[in-house]
């Protein structure tokens, strides 16, 4: 079983910083692309940032300069670096993954998503 854990969600002030981890587990042969989605009340989930197994990155227009994506794969894990955040930011922030999971046996790949992690920007 694969799972995703996000952390490091929380409440911060307009201009502020918040740092979100993504952390994949279970039977992983390997993590294709890795993806930060957020979803605001009332909005549709949309896409803010993905990285490639070899680290090529891309950014949604609202947070170019902003937000940084890395990813460990050593550890099997994936940040977002947030930075001058606004009101406009908040959001449940989800992480997802394209993984290859199993063994030397039997391999399969899926979509996995992560449970979510609340950011508030707010004064």
């Amino acid at each position: 079983q694969v799972q995703l854990v996000e952390s490091g969600g929380g409440l911060v002030q307009p201009g502020g910083s918040l740092r979100l981890s993504c952390a994949a587990s279970g039977s992983i042969s390997r993590i294709n692309t890795m993806y930060w989605y957020r979803q605001a009340p009332g909005k549709q989930r949309e896409v803010v940032a993905t990285i490639t197994n070899s680290g090529r990155t891309h950014y949604a227009d609202s947070v170019k300069g902003r937000f940084t994506i890395s990813r460990d794969n050593a550890k099997n894990t994936m940040y977002l670096q947030m930075n001058n955040l606004k009101p406009e930011d908040t959001a449940v922030y989800y992480c997802n993954a394209d993984i290859v999971a199993g063994d030397f046996v039997r391999q399969w790949t899926n979509n996995y998503w992560g449970q979510g992690t609340q950011v508030t920007v707010s004064s």
